[in-house]
Parts: structure tokens; C-alpha cells; sequence
């Protein structure tokens, strides 16, 4: 049996352990919450390094990527300095493939009307082939990259914003500390309201769970939720809030979705390349698997 773990600084009660059948393999996922915890989550990977077939990583990105450029998120990056013989994923490469489908799901699933609407996506930068997804849907976008990431309210709505953006400021935002960037360990399940004005004009609000739920308001009547990394609380906390679907890019396995980096991980494992795969080798996969985006009705 392959085993792939994802080790996240987020928070332990997150964490779940499951075995998925892929491509004819029996995999052995788990996610390990370290609460925030940087020194635990280095000490995890090094003990993980050559100890189980792919790790991924949860919580942070290892890279900002968009299209072909990379630009690594320093503090991240030392949470796996000491792996040398596993192959480490930090869910860009399904960002960049899985999650290029999401607007056709929408279209499929939920009706012509959302072949082009309006969205709220949290962090455009960190969903990249997301964004490209519904700008080429014609969608009226409004990203929240600097309200979000960086707390400035200040809210970008052009794909050539959101390039001047990673131009300018993503090589100094990388190298801020990670605390600065996203929130971990107890502070994933705060919720403090902000920027409601852009969360009510959307007809769509998407991103990262986590920076979605950091600051919705108690009223998201018919909205639709675009995300991943959801469990049955999150789900009830959408419900709650009068939000009517939740599309998760990454399959629902046992009450909850896991997070791009664990289902990275699972396929890097079953891979056995013994290194990260590529955009067009992962492309190939999901087609295999016939892995596309899952629609919940709340």
C-alpha cells in the first residue's frame, strides 16, 4: 500500500486519516495538524523524509505560482529543509489543473446562468488556475489578494491588476513570516467580518477555505461557494449562513474534501516517479480518474 501525509500548520482537530482506491492502488492519506506549531511541523517532515511514498504541504504554500512563474515563500520553504528522499507537494500543480474546471462545473451542474456572473476570489495569486478559469468565462471579478494576504483594503478587479500585483509585491509578501500571510493553528477557526461589501456583491465567492470563513458575514443568502479542504462543520457553517452549493475541487472522501497538496500527495505517491509531477502528468491522471470538481447542495 502507498501512504502519503500531509503535514499542515493548521489546526489538529482538522485532522483525518482515510484509504482511497487510485488507478488501481490501495493509498493511505492522512492529514496532521500542528497547530501553528513551526518547529513541530519541521520536526514531522523530517521524521516523514523517506518513511512514507509523497508528503504534502498544508497550511502555506511552498511557491506562489502563476502560469510558469514561481516565486518561493521563504519561511515555508524551511519546513521541508531537511527532506531529501521524498517528494514534496504543496497542491499548485492541481491549482494549476483540477481547478481549471471548476466553471464548467458550475455551467453543468448549476445552470447557464453561471457561465458568467460575478466572483469574489479571497487570493487570486494562490488560485491561479482558477482565476484563469473565470476570466475566461467572461466573469466580472473582484480579487481580495490585498485584503486577505496582506489586511490593506483595497480590492483589485483585472487579471492585468492582479499581474501588476504579483510583479511588484509578491517578492517582497514571500518573504514576510508566514503568520503574516495566513492564518494557522486556532486562529483557522476565527471568524471575524470584513469586507462584507465585496462577499454580498458576488454571485460566487471563492478561494481557500480557510480565507473564505476568516472573515464571511452571517448573511451569504444564494451565494455559491468555490473551495476545497471542507469538513461537515464547514459545510454547516455555510449552510447556516443561507449559502445553496459548495463546489469542492478536490473529492469528497469520507464527510470532508482534502486539501489540493493531500490529494497531490496521494497521486505522487501512486505515480512512484519518486519526484513531484508534472502539470501535464497530473493532467493525464485526472483524466484516468475522471477527477473533476464535486457540487454539494446545502
Amino acid at each position: 500500500m502507498k501512504r502519503a501525509v500531509s503535514v499542515s500548520l493548521g489546526s489538529s482537530a482538522r485532522d483525518k486519516a482515510v484509504e482511497i482506491d487510485l488507478l488501481g492502488e490501495r493509498v493511505a492519506i492522512e492529514r496532521q495538524g500542528t497547530d501553528g506549531d513551526i518547529a513541530k511541523a519541521i520536526a514531522r517532515f523530517t521524521e516523514l523524509d523517506g518513511q512514507v511514498d509523497a508528503l504534502g504541504v498544508g497550511g502555506i504554500d511552498l511557491w506562489v505560482q502563476m502560469g510558469e512563474k514561481r516565486f518561493p515563500i521563504h519561511d515555508a520553504q524551511k519546513l521541508v529543509k531537511n527532506v531529501y528522499r521524498t517528494p514534496v507537494v504543496d497542491g499548485s500543480g492541481l491549482k494549476n489543473t483540477l481547478e481549471r474546471q471548476v466553471v464548467e462545473t458550475l455551467i453543468q451542474e448549476l445552470g447557464p446562468q453561471y457561465a458568467s456572473a460575478k466572483v469574489l476570489l479571497t487570493v487570486g495569486v494562490d488560485r491561479y488556475g482558477m482565476t484563469l478559469a473565470f476570466h475566461e468565462h467572461h466573469y466580472e471579478m473582484t480579487f481580495g489578494d490585498m485584503m486577505f494576504a496582506l489586511g490593506v483594503p483595497i480590492a483589485l478587479h483585472t487579471l492585468n491588476q492582479l499581474h501588476w500585483l504579483a510583479k511588484f509585491l509578491v517578492p517582497i509578501a514571500t518573504r514576510l513570516p508566514l503568520k503574516y500571510l495566513y492564518p494557522t493553528g486556532e486562529k483557522q477557526d476565527q471568524i471575524i467580518p470584513k469586507f462584507t461589501k465585496w462577499y454580498q456583491w458576488a454571485d460566487v465567492i471563492a478561494g481557500d477555505c480557510h480565507y473564505i470563513k476568516r472573515h464571511m458575514p452571517d448573511n451569504l443568502a444564494g451565494k455559491v461557494i468555490v473551495t476545497n479542504t471542507t469538513t461537515l462543520q464547514d459545510l454547516a457553517a455555510f449552510r447556516q449562513r443561507g449559502v445553496t452549493h459548495v463546489v469542492t475541487t478536490t473529492p469528497q472522501l469520507d464527510g470532508r474534501s482534502f486539501g489540493t497538496n493531500m490529494m497531490e500527495a496521494a497521486l505522487t505517491a501512486v505515480a512512484a516517479k519518486n519526484r513531484p509531477l508534472t502539470h501535464a502528468e497530473l493532467r493525464d491522471m485526472l483524466a484516468q480518474l475522471d477527477m473533476k470538481p464535486t457540487v454539494h447542495y446545502l
